[in-house]
């Protein structure tokens, strides 16, 4: 991974996941399928972004994907702050899978589903390496000082930030996923790395309804 070239400080970075969509609901495979948030989801959006809000945050940044943006725009519409956003942090690619439910995949795709490597999709490296350099870039743009709250999705706010802490690829799992508008948060240490500070934080006990692999979905 690319060192970053900005000066250290005490840069704080919230990895944010979207609100409910009905196809979390439904179990299925959402991936780039560019799937809105339902009700319960817009709701979730509009409470966490009042609990972030808290934070002080001092910019926002989004998937572009819809169900990622309109969550962002409930704590710009909080912050006043704008939303821009970065086609690097969509959600990863799911090729053959998209659209299926957990069932499906587990009846087409035994070989592929035990492997959690979707036909036609991108691999968890690939997401990984994307992702994060997408939020190192976004963080040399930060004040020292700044704090950025990033909407995304649950398999890649989990691969991107497993990068981002030097983490080996076979732990990627060891770090659960995300439930619907819960957040991690990444502190910068002093050497210009990170650590984790918070995992899965916000709105629990709420299910995990993911894309990911280390959930009881798909």
């Amino acid at each position: 991974m690319t060192e970053p070239r900005r000066t250290p400080g005490k840069r704080t970075l919230v990895l944010w996941r979207h609100g409910q969509t009905l196809w979390n609901v439904e179990n299925r495979f959402q991936g780039r399928t560019d799937v809105p948030l339902d009700e319960t989801g817009v709701r979730q959006a509009e409470r966490a972004a009042r609990l972030l809000a808290a934070l002080r945050p001092t910019a926002i940044l989004a998937s572009p994907l819809q169900r990622a943006a309109r969550t962002a725009d409930a704590l710009a519409a909080v912050t006043g702050l704008p939303v821009r956003h970065d086609p690097d942090l969509v959600e990863r690619d799911g090729g053959a899978w998209e659209g299926l439910t957990g069932k499906e995949i587990r009846e087409r795709y035994p070989a592929e589903r035990a492997a959690w490597q979707p036909p036609g999709g991108e691999t968890a490296a690939q997401v990984g390496k994307r992702v994060s350099a997408a939020l190192e870039r976004a963080m040399d743009d930060l004040p020292p000082d700044g704090l950025l709250v990033v909407a995304s999705h649950g398999a890649a706010i989990r691969l991107g930030m497993s990068q981002m802490l030097g983490l080996p690829e076979d732990v990627w799992d060891n770090i659960g996923s995300l439930s619907n508008c819960c957040w991690s948060v990444l502190a910068e240490r002093r050497n210009g790395g990170w650590r984790l500070a918070e995992h899965n934080a916000g709105t629990l006990p709420e299910p995990v309804l993911s894309d990911d692999r280390t959930d009881n979905g798909a």
